[in-house]
């Protein structure tokens, strides 16, 4: 990927991570899910901000991608979106103050070198 495919990818990525961290923002703002009334959950959902900023988030992270798409194999951008993963683990780190156990470290530095390896390019 040239520097400008990996600017539109970076987009993509910090565009989702940003949708779920509005999204987990909202959601803590609803509570529990509450099968009784789906109606109330429903009308909370669409007149909570943060859950249409997350929204909104992962629409241009959606269009970025695409737009990344146009330009770069599947085979590539689809592993390298896998770095929304990392970021989310290190948003809840940072924000809700979620551990990050040892194995959980070590998936997310398995998925770091394997975007690193389909992004090399000779």
């Amino acid at each position: 990927m040239n520097p400008q495919e990996c600017a539109v990818l970076l987009v993509s990525v910090i565009a989702s991570v940003m949708g779920q961290l509005f999204l987990k923002m909202g959601a803590a703002k609803l509570g529990k899910l509450d099968f009784a009334h789906p109606f109330n959950q429903i009308t909370g959902i669409i007149t909570t901000p943060e859950l249409l900023i997350g929204l909104g988030c992962y629409g241009l992270g959606a269009i970025a991608y695409i737009l990344l798409l146009t330009r770069v194999n599947l085979s590539v951008a689809g592993p390298s979106a896998s770095l929304v993963y990392v970021f989310s683990v290190l948003i809840g780190f940072l924000i809700f103050k979620e551990s990050i156990p040892l194995m959980r470290f070590m998936g997310l530095s398995f998925i770091v070198a394997g975007v690193i390896l389909v992004v090399w390019n000779k």
